[in-house]
């Protein structure tokens, strides 16, 4: 018999899950990015305490980065890492643009991606790709509390 304890210490020793992919710049690669979470998600013990907030950040990354990060043949690389703990997003693209935050009228139609990235992770950031061309932006998504 396994007992509370003993499963929590052997959730937080157990390396996180990972899994990434190349997206094209393409309307359908936000939805890609989440499918990819979601079957990741599913391999990860509570992990579909991530599910709701994990789903809006990739996204809105997702969607910033072949929007604007992503030349027209070119790729973003997405990289997910899960576990009981915390999700961790990545997704890389060949701009060195920052990702910019922006303050928006109330009647503005677009531009609330990192505004949303904000309010639903516990941080993100971003870093030049080094080696290489471009940048990662990342966002770090804590399980959601009570539930089930």
């Amino acid at each position: 018999m396994i007992t509370t304890s003993a499963v929590a210490e052997r959730d937080e020793n157990a390396p996180p899950l990972v899994a990434e992919t190349w997206l094209p710049r393409s309307e359908l690669s936000p939805a890609r990015a989440r499918k990819l979470l979601t079957d990741l998600l599913e391999r990860v013990d509570g992990g579909e305490r991530f599910s709701e907030n994990g789903r809006v950040v990739v996204t809105e990354l997702v969607s910033n980065a072949v929007a604007h990060g992503t030349e027209r043949g070119k790729k973003a690389f997405v990289h997910l890492e899960a576990d009981a703990g915390h999700l961790l997003v990545e997704v890389h693209d060949a701009s060195e643009n920052e990702p910019v935050l922006r303050e928006l009228a109330i009647t503005a139609e677009t531009g609330r991606g990192m505004q949303l990235v904000t309010a639903l992770a516990e941080s993100w950031g971003w870093r030049l790709r080094t080696p290489g061309i471009g940048k990662v932006v990342w966002a770090i998504v804590l399980p959601a509390q009570g539930g089930n």
